[in-house]
């Protein structure tokens, strides 16, 4: 681990916690234990406490919950968990079998099966499929990727679709961040862990390879090579029958991401466009969403526009852009999904969802409503299958309507394909929209469920949830969990649509990057001040919960608005903002908060938790939850945060999943168990009596 610097931010008081950052070092683990064991013993004795786990176990092992699928060939593919499978099966069945109500599955890989013959603890982590030369041929190659207790860094493993088992002698990537993607049957693009000096900062792959089958992965040849301090770099072939082509991309930072056309001799031509852009190329068409304002030819095109270009016209230099998207300040662009024809644009006015289909032409591009768009809160489109066909799956959801998928073709009307089970009684519930108003006077939008009659007595305990980080919104969806360990209690549930997340494009995320981050935190607590103000709730009533770097949001509300709540839920947190880059992945993260070693830390310290813990201040209850297998946000950030609590004399329980990675659990029982320690804690500190 690189020392510290010696001037600057590190002349304050050596941290005397730096040893919990040990992830697996015998006396921290042992300390995780006993702590485990003070926070199961009060959590686990309620009375309420193993009845709640198992509803939501069962739950999440429901046998009608809808198998979501991936078509490949012939075949729909679908990974699935359930209480006889814990870690689950990779299976497939035809799409005629699909629309059964009770499909029949081809099981091809059991990986609790898996598990007990190697002795390991594998996690799934997707496959990778090469799509057959000739389009009437079998699909049989596949990339499997695995990870050990649900870590991000994984192996790959080479599997045949056809003999249904792992190739002897195939492609193998040892474990390590990063990678394998089909060039063809017998080559792969490599990015991973070469050995000293082949990762970045970050501890993700700066080398992409070109590697044959049957030689060594050292004879690999180098494809590309970025610098220690990039993000992450990786390479893939677009396998579009005529419209083949390889790129690769160099993501330099977040929101700083390169790509390059290789070209047969292996040379690279970069697609000159704003690197904050976000690039597709589909067949014929090159489509840019842009992050930042870009003048081209006179003409300034607004951050949050799609636009689109012939690309091989555009790689040839010419700069004819089409517009097909222009946020408003209640509209911003959720998605972009090409079907082989069309592209369907999902567009969030004020935090619901749009559908629009965009047709291509050598002239204007003509725009009109996806036909037949449920009017639902949520509502997300893929393709069936954007090389085939004008197919799509679409998904509707909202807080208290179960999750639907629907099947369409783009010009007609969707039809239900599957519909999954109501998991509580949602009978006498209500969803509102309302909007508070920050420090700053910004109108901040914010879902409330709650009972239709509910009293504005300021009794009613209340669970405020939120993100706001990374341009990721927030939108409304189906959760069996809040319903059966919330709503269906008699508790009131929010979700605050703060600056930093997407809600309204990438203007409302770059509101609150870096020094501007107390703006999230400020919309958060004008959030809370709202629900008091209008008796929804009341401090004793009130909690919050989020986690990474929902995490991070949780943390500076304990300390700088703690009279404004009766508990907090913090999990898998960013908390140590002067070292979170020099942990596992966190200096990638340094374009969305800042750089600690620099002039930076003056406005980092003042929203880094662990540094503005005050001994003598009230904090509401806190529980710190964490995953000893997180390799993207350091455990150490939880443990050191429980360490200076519990030595200030807070109040705050710590739990540590010894597997899970990033998500928290590997599966469900754990992931049962993990949110039914948070529910029994809030509501004890929250519902009256």
């Amino acid at each position: 681990m690189p020392s510290h610097p010696t001037t600057g931010p590190d002349r304050e008081a050596p941290d005397p916690h730096r040893w919990l950052e040990e992830v697996e070092g015998e006396r921290a683990l042992e300390w995780v234990r006993a702590h485990n064991a003070v926070a199961r013993a009060r959590l686990e004795a309620d009375l309420d406490f193993a009845a709640l786990q198992a509803d939501l176990l069962a739950i999440l092992e429901a046998d009608d919950r809808i198998p979501f699928v991936v078509k490949r060939g012939a075949h729909y593919y679908n990974f699935w968990q359930d209480g006889a499978h814990p870690r689950g099966l990779w299976r497939r069945t035809t799409p005629a079998e699909y629309r059964q109500p009770r499909p029949a599955w081809e099981v091809l890989i059991d990986l609790d099966a898996l598990n007990a013959a190697e002795g390991e603890n594998w996690v799934w982590h997707g496959a990778h499929c090469l799509k057959p030369h000739d389009s009437d041929g079998p699909w049989r190659h596949c990339l499997i990727s695995l990870s050990r207790g649900g870590a991000d860094a994984d192996v790959t493993r080479e599997f045949d679709l056809v003999d249904k088992r792992w190739v002897d002698d195939g492609f193998f990537r040892a474990e390590a961040k990063g990678g394998l993607a089909w060039i063809d049957r017998d080559s792969v693009y490599a990015y991973t862990d070469f050995g000293e000096g082949s990762l970045t900062a970050s501890g993700y792959p700066r080398i992409v390879k070109a590697w044959r089958r049957g030689t060594p992965l050292a004879e690999a040849t180098t494809v590309f090579e970025g610098d220690a301090d990039d993000m992450v770099v990786g390479a893939v072939r677009d396998h579009t029958r005529g419209y083949e082509r390889d790129f690769v991309s160099r993501a330099r930072a977040f929101y700083d991401n390169e790509l390059y056309l290789r070209e047969p001799d292996g040379t690279l031509r970069k697609v000159e466009v704003p690197n904050s852009a976000r690039k597709q190329v589909h067949r014929r068409w090159l489509t840019l969403e842009l992050r930042e304002p870009w003048t081209l030819d006179g003409t300034t095109h607004p951050a949050g526009a799609l636009l689109a270009a012939d690309f091989d016209a555009f790689m040839a230099g010419s700069r004819e852009l089409r517009v097909l998207f222009t946020p408003t300040e209640r509209t911003s662009l959720a998605d972009a999904t090409w079907t082989r024809h069309h592209l369907v644009l999902n567009v969030l006015d004020d935090v619901r969802n749009r559908l629009y289909v965009v047709t291509p032409g050598d002239g204007e591009w003509s725009c009109e409503p996806l036909a037949g768009a449920p009017e639902l809160d949520t509502v997300s489109v893929s393709a069936v299958d954007d090389e085939e066909s004008d197919d799509y799956f679409m998904i509707a959801t909202g807080y208290l309507t179960p999750t639907t998928l629907y099947y369409g073709r783009v010009g007609e009307s969707p039809r239900e394909l599957k519909a999954a089970p109501a998991f509580f009684d949602a009978e006498g519930l209500a969803v509102s929209q309302h909007f508070a108003t920050s420090k700053d006077g910004t109108r901040v939008p914010y879902f409330m469920v709650a009972s239709k009659d509910i009293e504005a007595n300021g009794k009613n305990p209340t669970l405020l949830y939120g993100y706001g980080g990374f341009e990721i919104s927030l939108t409304p969806g189906y959760s069996g969990g809040i319903g059966c360990g919330w709503l269906s209690q008699g508790g009131v549930y929010v979700v605050a649509n703060i600056r930093g997340g997407g809600e309204y494009g990438p203007r409302w995320h770059r509101a609150a990057l870096k020094a501007n981050r107390h703006k999230a935190y400020e919309d958060f607590a004008a959030v809370a001040e709202d629900l008091i103000a209008r008796g929804i709730t009341s401090p004793r009533h009130l909690g919050i919960q989020g986690g990474s770097n929902g995490g991070l949001l949780v943390g500076n509300m304990l300390v700088k608005y703690p009279r404004l709540f009766g508990a907090a839920v913090c999990q898998v947190p960013l908390l140590d903002m002067r070292r979170y880059h020099r942990l596992l992945a966190g200096a990638s993260w340094m374009a969305e908060y800042g750089d600690p070693d620099g002039d930076d830390w003056a406005f980092l310290r003042e929203y880094s938790p662990y540094h503005n813990l005050d001994a003598a201040a009230d904090y509401p209850p806190l529980l710190l939850m964490t995953s000893t297998r997180d390799d993207r946000v350091h455990p150490g950030h939880a443990r050191k945060m429980m360490a200076r609590m519990r030595e200030q004399g807070h109040r705050v329980l710590y739990y540590e999943n010894i597997e899970g990675g990033h998500g928290g659990a590997a599966d469900n029982r754990q992931r049962a168990h993990m949110q039914a320690l948070a529910f029994t804690f809030l509501r004890k500190r929250l519902f009256p009596g």
